[in-house]
């Protein structure tokens, strides 16, 4: 056997062994992701207000609820005693607020006079 045919056969086996042979280096660690959610504002705490006025409220209808629209809930207009007369305060539009319901200003009878609740956020 020749020298050079020897070589060329060991070349050949070393070559076979050492194709088995995979190093895998480790992956390099993937970076930590952050995710921020957005998480809608809780409604304003209810204001506290209390008027208690000697006579029920008109029956009158102050306006007429506007078409719906979307994102928003119509706050009814209500009647405001402003210590001598009642006067009209016209609804507005407030944003929804997800896991909540509004509940619209009202009045109360109780026996001290008519007792005025104003509109609020409420959970649930």
């Amino acid at each position: 056997m020749s020298l050079r045919f020897a070589s060329l056969l060991a070349l050949a086996g070393v070559t076979a062994v050492m194709t088995g042979c995979v190093v895998e280096q480790p992956a390099p660690p993937r970076p930590h992701r952050v995710v921020y959610v957005q998480q809608p504002a809780p409604p304003p705490p209810p204001q506290v207000v209390e008027i208690v006025a000697p006579q029920p409220p008109p029956v009158e209808v102050i306006e007429v609820p506007p078409p719906p629209r979307p994102g928003y809930v119509w706050a009814r207009g209500h009647w405001h005693w402003d210590g001598a007369r009642y006067v009209a305060v016209r609804g507005h539009w407030e944003p929804v607020h997800p896991g909540y319901h509004y509940v619209h200003p009202h009045w109360e009878q109780r026996p001290d006079g008519w007792h005025f609740h104003v509109g609020v956020w409420v959970q649930g």
